[in-house]
């Protein structure tokens, strides 16, 4: 998970475009020298190196051109100054640099660095390189990249991944965009990225979550700058510890009615576990009441695995108003296929005009429809549900998730949460919530499931919030999953394993006010 550091708006998420010119203004307008701040930047990666890795040496540390390459080579001169034995590899020739990369190169000179220029190094002495050292420091492409890394860039890359070593990346991983976290060619795998000034959006979702590694915000004391360069972020980061808050309090005479009813339709012939596990989620989520509308042949199996839905065997859509009549939120999509079945049973859902969440099958069935945006709608696609709403491709939509899941909130309206590490929700604001971090054992069926669930009970409890409902529902599926994790692995991980955990995360959120006298 991102460590969190200090400063203002330290959630806030820019682009890379916005995070030069945030660098700009601090630099001109607030009169911060930028060789001042370059060195301010290998100081706090150095620092983290030494605290991530105490003693570690050789290092290998490799410079593009820009002022990232900059970076890197005043982190080789403080590595050098701290009796560290260093390889420093010009991976650009040092004949390129200019401004405070071409000081920041006659600096580490200065200082004892060997600078090696890679067009003079043979074959084998690349590759000793490379094996005669235990960490190497990423400092070859910054935030400017926008396609695939050419070579020599490449090469190099794919030198550094094939090392296994860890990697520190220095402000962004080589080879990844730092807006939309695409990767269009070679990318670094880093282990630790230490990224300064602001937070780039890139880092946080689609690869950018796979190849960062852990990321480290150091803000270098310009918070004020960032604050006054008048750039708006594109994405705000949505962690635990933040959306605590949202959560509505609950009174000591609390009762049901106050946490809404909520619907859920799903489960055709072979698909029943689906809407059970949507049903049960919600359940766990605090919802008042919870029912589920299914095939009859799954009634069963529902109420045995969980008595307190209230579960409906339904045979026909024309049997689905009167339970949509006493639903505050209905959920639908999870396992209702896309027979007749399932067919009429979003058309009933869709008439309705109640707040609803539509996940799986109510997706590719709505991918067929005529769009008519709804306010009081969530949608919550995976990639591959999303490229069939947009009628495009996948990998179109991780190309750039951003905008993706602002082009669906624009066709669809109301509030679109794109699946994936770096979970994306857009309510058609400027900046979208970005849910930090990513868990690989919720790769496996029936998760989206329990999500829909969380969601669905979320919205019942805060019907006039469903962005913040599906923010936080993100982040609560994502906390429970990882600590369901510490036991069940990731491997073994299974969707009962994330409702199981549901109750401890959510107690967390609870104010001591909701316990009795001397309950804790």
């Amino acid at each position: 998970m991102p460590q969190h550091a200090g400063g203002s708006l330290p959630d806030a998420l820019f682009s890379a475009d916005s995070v030069r010119r945030i660098d700009q203004y601090v630099i001109e307008q607030q009169g911060i020298d930028g060789f001042e701040l370059m060195q301010s930047a290998a100081r706090a990666a150095f620092r983290r190196l030494v605290v991530r890795w105490p003693g570690v040496e050789p290092l290998l540390v490799l410079c593009g051109a820009g002022n990232n390459g900059g970076d890197g080579y005043l982190m080789a001169a403080n590595a050098v100054r701290h009796g560290l034995t260093v390889d420093c590899i010009a991976v650009s020739s040092t004949e390129k640099l200019s401004g405070d990369a071409f000081s920041a190169w006659q600096k580490a000179v200065a200082d004892g660095v060997k600078v090696r220029q890679l067009a003079d190094l043979s074959e084998p002495e690349l590759t000793s390189a490379f094996e005669n050292v235990n960490l190497i420091v990423d400092a070859m492409l910054g935030t400017g990249v926008s396609g695939a890394p050419r070579e020599p860039f490449a090469g190099v890359i794919a030198r550094c991944n094939r090392s296994e070593l860890p990697v520190l990346a220095v402000d962004v991983p080589s080879g990844l965009n730092a807006t939309t976290g695409a990767v269009l060619g070679e990318v670094v795998k880093a282990t630790l990225t230490v990224t300064f000034i602001a937070r780039k959006a890139g880092l946080y979702t689609g690869q950018g979550a796979a190849v960062c590694g852990e990321v480290i915000f150091e803000p270098l004391d310009v918070s004020a700058g960032v604050a006054g360069s008048g750039e708006s972020p594109v994405a705000m980061l949505r962690h635990w510890e933040f959306v605590q808050s949202w959560l509505p309090k609950r009174s000591a005479n609390a009762h049901k009615g106050q946490f809404g009813h909520v619907l859920v339709v799903a489960g055709d012939r072979g698909f029943g576990g689906a809407g059970l596990l949507a049903a049960e989620a919600a359940a766990r989520s605090g919802a008042g009441l919870v029912s589920l509308a299914t095939r009859p042949e799954h009634v069963t199996a529902a109420l045995a695995r969980c008595p307190s839905v209230m579960v409906h065997g339904l045979i026909h859509g024309s049997e689905l108003p009167a339970l949509l009549n006493a639903a505050t939120v209905v959920v639908c999509g999870p396992g209702v296929g896309q027979s007749s079945w399932g067919q009429q049973m979003l058309q009933q859902v869709v008439e309705s005009g109640k707040p609803r969440v539509l996940d799986a099958d109510a997706l590719n069935l709505l991918s067929s429809r005529v769009a008519v945006p709804a306010h009081n709608q969530i949608l919550t696609p995976h990639p591959g549900e999303a490229a069939k709403l947009l009628n495009c491709l996948v990998p179109e939509i991780e190309a750039d998730r951003l905008a993706a899941a602002n082009k669906l909130q624009s066709h669809y309206g109301g509030v679109v949460l794109l699946k994936g590490a770096g979970t994306i929700i857009a309510s058609g604001e400027a900046a979208v919530d970005i849910a930090g971090g990513s868990n690989p054992g919720m790769a496996t069926g029936g998760m989206g499931d329990v999500l829909s669930g969380i969601i669905g009970a979320l919205y019942a409890q805060m019907i006039e919030s469903p962005v913040k409902a599906a923010a936080m529902g993100a982040v609560v599926h994502l906390e429970a999953a990882n600590r369901a994790s510490v036991d069940k692995g990731y491997m073994g991980l299974i969707p009962t394993d994330v409702i199981d955990a549901l109750p401890q995360v959510f107690r967390e959120a609870e104010p001591a006010s909701n316990c009795r006298k001397g309950e804790k």
